[in-house]
């Protein structure tokens, strides 16, 4: 069995910038399962899973989804609550 470690959602800040067109790692994100507030730049991401993953670092839920498909990025915000920018 593989063991796949997290990083934390500095290691995406490229890919954010790409899709917001700013600076996204210290945006707060709400867990729309827990309700807990994620400080972007703080998240746990997986970036060997189908695209990248990443999950609220209280519950482990799945809040972000982001897919490269040719030239397009596909982002899934499905599980978060909001997405607040300072």
């Amino acid at each position: 069995m593989v063991s796949v470690s997290a990083l934390d959602g500095n290691a995406i800040a490229g890919l954010l910038h790409e899709v917001f067109g700013d600076e996204m790692t210290t945006a707060v994100g709400t867990c729309a399962h827990c309700g807990k507030h994620n400080v972007v730049g703080e998240v746990e991401v997986y970036l060997r899973a189908p695209g990248t993953v990443v999950r609220c670092r209280h519950c482990h839920n799945v809040v972000m989804v982001f897919t490269r498909i040719r030239e397009t990025i596909c982002v899934d915000l499905e599980g978060l609550r909001s997405l607040e920018h300072p």
